[in-house]
Formats: C-alpha cells, sequence, structure tokens
C-alpha cells in the first residue's frame, strides 16, 4: 500500500511527540490504530465482496457453456424419440393391418393355418357373455 519504512515511522513518531505532547500521544495512537482497523477490515469486506462477484459471474459462465454444450445432446435425444414414435405408428399400423388381412382371410374361408381363431373383439364378446 504505502512504502514507509522504519525509519519514517520513527521520523513520523517524533513529529507526532512533538506536535501533540506526551500527554496526548498513548490515546491519539490508540484511536489512529482503531481507525486503521476498520479501515482494513472495510477493505478485506469490499474485497471478499468482489471476489464473491467473480465467482458467481465465473459460475454463471460455466453453467451458459454446460447448457450450450447440452443443446445438441437435447436435439439428438429430441429427434430419437421423434423416430421412436413414427417407428411405434408405423408398426402399429402395419400390425392393425396384418390382422384385418388375417382375419378377412379366416371369414372367406381361407386356410391360414388355425382356421378357428376368432378376432380379438369377438373373442372378447363371447368370453364377457359367458361371464
Amino acid at each position: 500500500m504505502f512504502d514507509i519504512g522504519f525509519w519514517e515511522l520513527i521520523v513520523l513518531g517524533l513529529v507526532a511527540l512533538v506536535v501533540v505532547g506526551p500527554e496526548r500521544l498513548p490515546k491519539l495512537a490508540y484511536t489512529a490504530g482503531k481507525w486503521l482497523g476498520k479501515g482494513r477490515s472495510m477493505m478485506s469486506a469490499v474485497k471478499s465482496e468482489i471476489d464473491k462477484e467473480i465467482k458467481a459471474e465465473e459460475l454463471k459462465q460455466i453453467l451458459e457453456e454446460q447448457k450450450k454444450q447440452l443443446n445438441p445432446l437435447e436435439e439428438v435425444i429430441e429427434e430419437t424419440s421423434g423416430a421412436m414414435r413414427n417407428l411405434k405408428s408405423e408398426t402399429e399400423s402395419v400390425m392393425g393391418e396384418a390382422q384385418k388381412q388375417h382375419y378377412i382371410g379366416d371369414e372367406s374361408g381361407e386356410q391360414t393355418g388355425d382356421s378357428t381363431q376368432t378376432p380379438p373383439s369377438q373373442a372378447n364378446d363371447r368370453t364377457e357373455r359367458s361371464v
């Protein structure tokens, strides 16, 4: 802070002794020390507050960078889930069409293996009626 050496402090003490006098010098030194302590504590408080703000800003920047890195991953996940939904709907529609063709073939008298098989809707109706 200040470049004050040992000899400068001795000269300053002698000048203070001559100007203030030996009776009031201890009280003056106590008051000056008290004010210096308060000033140092205020400076350290300001310094720590500035350090906290700098760290908070650095953390915000790190979080923003991580969000930027996660965006491509979220896009890939969304694309994959969309593709899976499309695949599921296509599979369900193909299965529905295959079941319809299978039951239509059974009704027309074609032999496709087990001809006693009934569509699930009719089978459910029969089991509900018997219960």
